[in-house]
């Protein structure tokens, strides 16, 4: 009796160790990733419908450091925020892995407009990812901003990808106005 629970645990132990590494190698589950920093919440849900609608894998670019309420005062010259988007070269670090992007035939970058441009932590992502080869669309939300330059300075620092028109939405975009943008350049899950 004793040797069946061996025998049958040994087979259970082998199981699970087959079954966890062959999760570690799945590869994505989509073609297409849809890769969002929000500060406060607004782009992480028009980021999550984006990709709900496309059936696209979600990456959410986290900054190694986190914004506070002091930090994302745009009325403090001196808050953390205004002191980033004063320094072009300023590139805050992102906490954990970045997605490896091999399997990936299109990338959707969201991000909220800060005075006209992108989040510095966005840049520190699309200059240390390789977008060769990649189609490339930034969505972005903002209460009433347009791209402004964000687009063209993104597209500048990656230095790779085919970079699709980008689009402005409201933080309460549905998942139908969303994949309707995305098919409107061609983008099918």
């Amino acid at each position: 009796m004793l040797k069946r629970i061996l025998l049958v645990l040994s087979a259970l132990t082998l199981t699970l160790f087959f079954l966890s590494a062959a999760s570690a190698e799945t590869p994505a589950s989509s073609s297409i990733l849809v890769a969002y920093f929000s500060a406060t919440g607004t782009t992480r849900s028009v980021a999550q419908k984006l990709a709900e609608g496309l059936h696209a894998d979600l990456y959410e670019i986290v900054p190694e450091e986190p914004y506070t309420d002091a930090d994302l005062n745009y009325n403090d010259r001196g808050s953390r925020t205004s002191i980033e988007t004063d320094d072009p070269s300023c590139r805050p670090a992102i906490a954990g892995e970045l997605p490896d992007l091999t399997a990936y035939s299109t990338i959707l970058i969201g991000y909220p407009i800060w005075w006209g441009d992108v989040p510095r932590i966005v840049s520190s992502f699309v200059e240390n990812v390789d977008l060769t080869g990649k189609n490339i669309a930034v969505f972005f939300t903002s209460g009433g901003s347009g791209l402004g330059s964000s687009m063209k300075h993104l597209e500048q620092q990656a230095g790779a990808g085919n970079w699709l028109e980008g689009k402005r939405f409201s933080g309460h975009a549905g998942t139908e106005e969303l994949t309707a943008w995305a098919r409107s350049l061609g983008i099918e899950p």
